[in-house]
């Protein structure tokens, strides 16, 4: 998600469910569903389907007791165990009697809508392989062509409905890949329950289609992660974007081969970042027009933005659209993890995107650069969530045992003359012998840091190495986050002016607490792949994250299964009739 959008769409998005994001475990230093939009869902009161008599010509009651004996049976393959769970409390709910049948058959409109949003979750990135399409698909053709469908017929039809639409559903509003299977640190409570309260209240919706759309994220960064994914679905299906011979690295103004530099623009005009006459220009020159745009490649891609065609920005450019088409996949997955109300005020952190975000009334009114945690295990910033209480100016750092062990005390006891020289002090507590950093200026979490206690003893902190901030991949500290513009954020939580918090930060007194009005959440994220003004941005994958969860979305970014195909275009043709 972006610095701009990835708040944008949490301010819009509302509750399906408040589950606590609470994530990865690591030390410092020291959804918008159906049911839950600003209006009701519009229920349909022709469709009763308790009050039917008859079914497709067929008496009522033996319908039901067909649904019974089938819900009674095993899940129709691949559902999983949960998804066939809610079918089964579905049809509880209406006395076992068909939800998309009437008195004249199978009811088109509803049928068809949810068979327009199975063939449209391709766009979210989705495994509609794991709905069971085939066998949707003929037993939907058996009740069609059969002028009088036994009881039987029917409740395999209809059955089979519900459970693609419970599967649908359900991976819309809390994702398809649980986070645990791809990250043993993600610890999220999704609230199941509500997830049937939300199914439950779009069935009935009059709109069904639309009802439907609405469970899936409401905004417009998610839209244009699903437009992108169809880009990238062209470029890979063209055989991918074409391939920059590796060679010396150069900077601009000097030469290379013509075919060489030829290929780089060709491969910069498939981004969209040379235009048709640029890529076509044919010189062994890499002049500052070819330059630029690979500093805006590189801006765009996580790597420092110098303009030197690098090793590094070479092998990022052949890095395969089939990869970035896995990559964009596995964000629109994050997103369909997150709690869908973020609440109108809040701290929102990208930790790839290296920027903070503040958001009042729902819209963002402050936004920096950060510093997060290093690519070492116990260094990582986590994703988690929590509410900000309080402001300390002027904080000491009392620094933890691991750090004090592994990095201080060492160098003390080579140069006792850093104590005095870097403004620290030794004490005892609670047996132990400790170090903590006096505050002021030399302080390594400058003039103010923000709290929001934490399983993970993160926080929010000013820094006297300002210069760090000039680098693109600011990825430098234990864990906690360091601040562009600490003071802004100050002004912000607290609701004072400039002056007065230039003067708790440079006047006194030391180690002063200040409790928020009202307590403020804030919320760690890892995006890597995120819009910026319309623009498609891939972050750096710092932790390593996104390996596994693209392996597990694969099959949804690319579909290859040729059964699955075949099931497609059946529905396709149904919905076109």
């Amino acid at each position: 998600m972006s610095s701009n959008g990835f708040g944008k769409w949490i301010a819009r998005r509302v509750a399906v469910w408040t589950a606590p994001v609470l994530l990865l475990a690591t030390g410092c230093g020291d959804r918008a569903a159906e049911g839950e939009t600003s209006s009701a869902p519009a229920n349909d009161a022709a469709w009763n389907p308790q009050a039917l008599t008859t079914v497709a010509g067929a008496p009522a009651p033996a319908v039901r007791s067909a649904i019974q004996t089938r819900i009674g049976a095993p899940a129709p393959k691949p559902l999983e165990g949960s998804q066939w769970a809610r079918t089964k409390r579905l049809y509880q709910q209406y006395g076992q009697s068909p939800l998309w049948f009437g008195e004249d058959g199978l009811i088109s409109a509803r049928a068809g809508a949810l068979m327009k949003a199975v063939i449209a979750a391709q766009d979210d990135a989705l495994r509609v392989d794991r709905y069971p399409l085939n066998e949707l698909a003929r037993a939907v053709g058996v009740v069609k062509d059969t002028p009088q469908p036994t009881p039987e017929q029917v409740s395999e039809a209809d059955v089979l409905l519900t459970a693609t639409y419970v599967a649908l559903g359900e991976d819309l509003l809390t994702g398809q890949v649980d986070p645990k299977s791809v990250s043993k640190d993600w610890h999220v409570d999704p609230q199941e329950e509500q997830v049937d309260s939300a199914l439950n209240r779009t069935l009935r919706d009059t709109h069904l289609a639309a009802s439907i759309a609405k469970m899936r994220p409401q905004d417009d960064d998610y839209v244009g992660l699903q437009r992108e994914l169809k880009r990238y679905r062209q470029i890979a299906s063209q055989g991918g974007f074409p391939r920059v011979p590796e060679g010396r690295a150069l900077k601009a103004g000097e030469s290379d081969t013509p075919a060489r530099l030829a290929a780089l623009r060709r491969r910069l005009r498939a981004e969209g970042l040379l235009s048709d006459s640029a890529a076509a220009r044919q010189t062994g020159v890499y002049d500052p027009q070819l330059a630029g745009a690979v500093a805006e490649f590189q801006a765009r891609h996580g790597i420092e933005s110098d303009s030197l065609l690098g090793e590094g920005t070479v092998a990022s450019l052949n890095t395969p659209a089939g990869f970035r088409l896995g990559q964009i996949a596995a964000n629109l997955e994050r997103y369909r993890w997150l709690p869908r109300s973020f609440g109108d005020r809040y701290i929102l952190v990208n930790v790839p995107a290296f920027r903070v975000e503040f958001y009042e009334g729902g819209k963002k009114t402050l936004e920096m650069k950060t510093i997060v945690g290093q690519e070492y295990e116990d260094r990582i910033t986590p994703v988690f969530s929590d509410s900000m209480e309080y402001v300390v100016f002027r904080p000491y750092w009392l620094v933890t045992p691991d750090i004090a062990e592994k990095e201080l005390f060492p160098k003390i006891r080579s140069n006792p003359s850093i104590l005095a020289a870097e403004n620290y002090e030794v004490y005892q507590a609670e047996g132990a012998t400790r170090i903590r950093q006096k505050p002021g200026p030399k302080n390594s979490l400058g003039l103010v840091k923000f709290m929001f206690p934490n399983d993970f003893n993160i926080y929010l902190h000013d820094t006297p190495n300002d210069e760090l901030f000039k680098e693109d991949v600011r990825a430098f500290s234990h864990g906690c986050i360091r601040l562009e513009k600490p003071e802004a954020l100050a002004q912000a939580v607290l609701g004072w002016d400039q002056a007065k918090v230039q003067q708790a930060m440079n006047a006194g007194p030391d180690d002063r607490r200040v409790n928020l009005p009202k307590k403020i959440p804030v919320y760690i994220g890892y995006f890597t792949t995120y819009m910026r003004a319309g623009r498609l941005f891939f972050g750096n994958d710092l932790y390593h994250r996104d390996d596994e969860l693209i392996k597990a979305v694969a099959e949804g970014a690319v579909p290859r299964d040729a059964q699955l195909v075949a099931a497609l275009e059946s529905l396709r043709r149904y919905v076109a009739e």
